[in-house]
């Protein structure tokens, strides 16, 4: 309560109305499944766009796991299913890929070190200096160039006047950071020419509290030191030395997926904006490495100008080869000189087992993996592993299913998308049909028939990534109250067994979600059942709407909590909740011609006992009437005449 201690006129803002409730999205969806290239672990990945999927997990090339057949290399089902999903009318999806470790060598091998370093492509090493992909897949076979920046002298005179009749003369460093690597120019090089010969140096600032100013010394390679205040040091141009390091990611035909440009890198590993620090295997942020795709290390050298030293030793040595070095030590005559290595060796590792797509927990929870790392985004309301019951997958396509149905029934407000097997018949959907039984899953078949852009061949595609942007789409032009069928399958081109209606008079009952091809209107999905026996749960909408309505009224009624326990706070939260329904029938989202048709909200002793007071329980009691959708339309036509009987 406030104080109202000296006379005066208070005013004070008080709020006359109830809370208010905001409708929560569903239309984010979450995958998991094997990528070419990407992070492994840690919170997933929320990607807007087929090509920012393509930036940070790769394309669309097919995945050679280390464990098939020679030669036998699988379709990139989850780049497919991302295309899909976007080209079908999603428009946020995270992502969550999986990667299959190689066998371990012995049984107490570090999972987490695997992880983080398993796969990897990497160049040879050279002088020390090794260079290598941030995350493992054959996609990170990257080009890595690298180029020597030399800047202008940067070695200037300064005058001082420290009395009337005397002017103190030192040298200074213009334009140079502290560790920069620099070249020094000898003193014997005619000053008006270019330099060809010189010594390497690193740049140290020093605090001179005699002359209370700044002043610089130079730390030569090998050894030996330069004290910029002495005016006799025999130095007459001094040149900062960088590097600028492009990264290309090519495809398999050469077209370019990603370029990357670093500018003006320093060589001091410490250093701020330096190759130590810019590419350093551990960043400060995930953005920060997705955005940085390789790493380098240099091993034991720790000096500037020893890694300088190794990667001008490099850049002479391949200009060598080429029959176009300059003289050994002239650096001057090597700026806008580069060299380019090739990342190489680079896996997919090992089909995903079921335990990759269910996930783990590393590193004291720090680090998570598939479906256990989608657990940390509350906003996912549609989970899929497009790619899980492909051909030769059979083995593990169960228990991943298995695994996708307990994750969406445990965080209570998903709906899990799963696939039919691919090549599977009528009877073989039944028999996988039938080892399911949950409302928070929907089975889809067949297979989806679309133009491969990587072969220009037809493909078929599981239905998860087309069945995920259709939910999408139709919950953002129509609502999550409506059912998620009658929808054109867009990119199909057919699908892989074409389905009659006799056949689908076997399979919908049973709930399996069938996709048709009519004359005149296309390819259509044509069902919306869940995988539940219980028939109050029987249609994808209204499980899909009833976690709606659970989601947004949780999130909007946070702030009753600890708040007292009586008639005033009872009435606050009626009046919330009922606001808010009121608004969903209002929009037809509810059964009703009038709203206490629609929905009720009870919120009172009669349903709280005193124990449930004693115990701090409020127990808020709602009602609601949603819509079904129309499955079966009939229309009843017999013969009539004008002059009978209605």
């Amino acid at each position: 309560m406030p104080e109202y201690l000296a006379p005066g006129v208070y005013v004070e803002e008080t709020s006359f109305r109830a809370k208010s409730i905001e409708g929560v999205s569903t239309s984010t969806a979450g995958f998991v499944g094997a990528a070419r290239y990407g992070p492994v672990g840690g919170l997933p990945e929320l990607v807007t766009s087929f090509a920012e999927f393509e930036r940070i997990f790769g394309g669309l090339d097919r995945l050679d796991f280390a464990d098939d057949p020679e030669g036998e290399r699988e379709h990139n089902y989850l780049a497919h299913g991302v295309r899909n999903f976007f080209d079908n009318g999603g428009k946020r999806l995270y992502v969550s890929r999986v990667y299959g470790l190689p066998e371990a060598d012995t049984e107490d091998t570090d999972e987490l070190a695997l992880l983080e370093s398993g796969g990897r492509a990497s160049a040879p090493s050279f002088g020390g200096v090794t260079v290598r992909a941030r995350f493992p897949g054959r996609a990170g076979q990257a080009r890595v160039s690298f180029t020597l920046r030399v800047g202008g002298n940067v070695l200037a005179e300064q005058r001082e006047r420290v009395s009337d009749d005397q002017v103190a003369v030192y040298n200074v460093l213009r334009g140079v950071n502290p560790d920069d690597v620099v070249w020094v120019a000898d003193a014997s090089s005619p000053i008006d020419a270019d330099p060809r010969a010189g010594t390497l140096a690193r740049a140290e600032r020093l605090f001179n509290p005699t002359l209370g100013r700044n002043s610089w010394r130079l730390n030569l390679q090998g050894g030996g030191q330069l004290d910029m205040e002495n005016t006799t040091v025999g130095v007459d141009r001094v040149y900062p030395l960088s590097m600028a390091v492009e990264v290309t990611f090519v495809d398999r035909l050469g077209n370019v997926l990603r370029r990357d440009t670093f500018e003006n890198l320093g060589f001091t590993p410490d250093a701020r904006q330096s190759l130590g620090t810019v590419f350093a295997p551990a960043l400060a942020s995930r953005t920060t490495e997705l955005r940085t795709p390789i790493l380098m290390e240099f091993g034991s050298l720790t000096d500037g100008t020893n890694i300088a030293g190794a990667l001008i030793t490099e850049l002479e040595t391949r200009l060598g080869e080429q029959g176009a070095a300059p003289e050994p030590g002239n650096v001057f005559a090597l700026r806008g000189r580069g060299f380019e290595v090739s990342l190489e060796d680079g896996s997919d590792g090992n089909r995903p087992t079921a335990d990759d797509y269910e996930g783990r927990v590393l590193n004291d929870g720090l680090l998570k993996t598939g479906l256990v790392a989608l657990e940390d985004i509350p906003d996912i309301s549609i989970v899929a592993a497009p790619g899980y019951s492909a051909a030769g997958n059979e083995e593990v396509a169960q228990a991943v299913s298995n695994a996708l149905v307990s994750h969406a029934e445990r965080m209570r407000y998903r709906i899990a998308v799963l696939d039919a097997g691919q090549d599977f018949s009528i009877g073989d959907v039944r028999a996988q049909r039938a080892q399911l039984d949950s409302a928070w899953a929907a089975l889809y078949y067949p297979w989806v028939r679309v133009m491969d852009p990587v072969t220009n061949q037809e493909i078929v595609l599981p239905p998860s990534g087309f069945v995920s942007g259709i939910y999408a789409r139709n919950d953002v032009e129509r609502g999550v109250h409506k059912a998620p069928a009658n929808e054109v399958v867009r990119g199909a081109l057919g699908f892989e067994v074409t389905l009659n209606k006799a056949q689908q008079d076997v399979l919908n009952p049973e709930g399996v979600n069938c996709f048709r091809f009519f004359e005149g209107r296309g390819n259509r999905l044509w069902g919306a059942r869940t995988a539940s026996s219980d028939p109050e749960w029987k249609y994808v909408n209204l499980r899909r709407y009833f976690a709606y309505l659970e989601r947004s009224i949780e999130r909007g009624t946070q702030w009753v909590v600890f708040e007292n326990n009586g008639d005033s706070l009872w009435a606050n939260v009626r009046r919330t909740v009922e606001d808010f329904l009121f608004n969903e029938w209002k929009q037809g989202h509810l059964l009703g011609e009038k709203p206490e048709s629609a929905y009720f909200v009870k919120c009172d002793r009669t349903t709280m006992t005193q124990n449930d007071l004693d115990n701090g329980r409020l127990i808020c009691l709602v009602g609601v009437a949603p819509l079904r959708p129309a499955e079966f339309v009939i229309f009843r036509i017999g013969q009539w005449t004008s002059d009978a009987k209605q």
